[in-house]
């Protein structure tokens, strides 16, 4: 899991942003209140003592914060989503295109949530740009929304997060680069939706979610409203969304 970095980070200027003190000052007040600070990080069953994912499905799932329940987003035309809008259970990521934990969630476990969990219409994960690590990570952000705007979001998550893309940077030219390599139809329209307002105001949009409910590194998770920290095992996954597909049914 790659911690936030302070968040002067994101500014090209190194300076401290007030604004992103506020937010952060905010996000971890609401936390301390609505999740605990250790509902993050408290979320792996093979990491304790005696625990294992199959007994952890067995067990009941804690009751979700309304709050964080409500943050699902079910838009059937979400460019940022896959998977059906009705689907029993949500699976809400906060990721940055240059955390290397990102990239292997993206890479090894995703895939296999999709393939056992999406395609049979039990799941939907939905994505929100979380970058934590300077411009090049929002550049990547905007540049991941814009190849949505051209139904090729998921063919530039996959590009972005593949072995040894992030080692190459993201700058303008390398995210044209991408943006091929997904196969958006129209590269001038990438550039003008990537460096447009409308590109901005959603990953602020995003970022504002992550800071209010205490998101402070990524990859970081919710199922079904279930905070879920970090590139987890496959089966912590499995036990999570077990967990939540019952609860729905009750």
């Amino acid at each position: 899991m790659s911690p936030s970095p302070s968040p002067s980070s994101s500014s090209s200027s190194g300076k401290p942003s007030p604004h992103r003190h506020l937010l952060i000052a905010a996000g971890v007040a609401i936390a301390a209140v609505t999740l605990g600070v250790v509902s993050w990080q408290a979320t792996a069953p093979a990491e304790r003592p005696g625990g294992d994912a199959s007994s952890a499905s067995a067990r009941p799932a804690p009751q979700a914060d309304p709050e964080l329940l409500g943050l699902a987003r079910r838009d059937a035309g979400d460019k940022l989503a896959v998977g059906r809008a009705d689907a029993p259970v949500v699976l809400i990521e906060y990721s940055d295109f240059k955390c290397g934990y990102c990239g292997k969630f993206a890479r090894d476990t995703e895939p296999e949530l999709v393939k056992k969990y999406v395609e049979a219409g039990a799941l939907r994960i939905e994505w929100r740009n979380f970058p934590i690590f300077g411009a090049e990570s929002e550049a990547a952000a905007k540049a991941a929304w814009a190849a949505g705007r051209q139904d090729r979001f998921e063919r530039f998550h996959a590009a972005a997060y593949a072995e040894g893309a992030k080692e190459k940077g993201f700058g303008e030219a390398r995210l044209v680069e991408l943006a091929r390599e997904a196969g958006v139809p129209d590269l001038e329209r990438f550039k003008r939706d990537m460096a447009g307002e409308e590109a901005a105001a959603a990953l602020r949009a995003d970022q504002q979610e992550g800071y209010r409910i205490g998101v402070t590194s990524t990859p970081s998770f919710l199922v079904n409203g279930q905070p879920l920290a970090g590139a987890q095992p496959l089966d912590a996954f499995e036990a999570a969304i077990a967990r939540a597909e019952a609860a729905a049914k009750k």
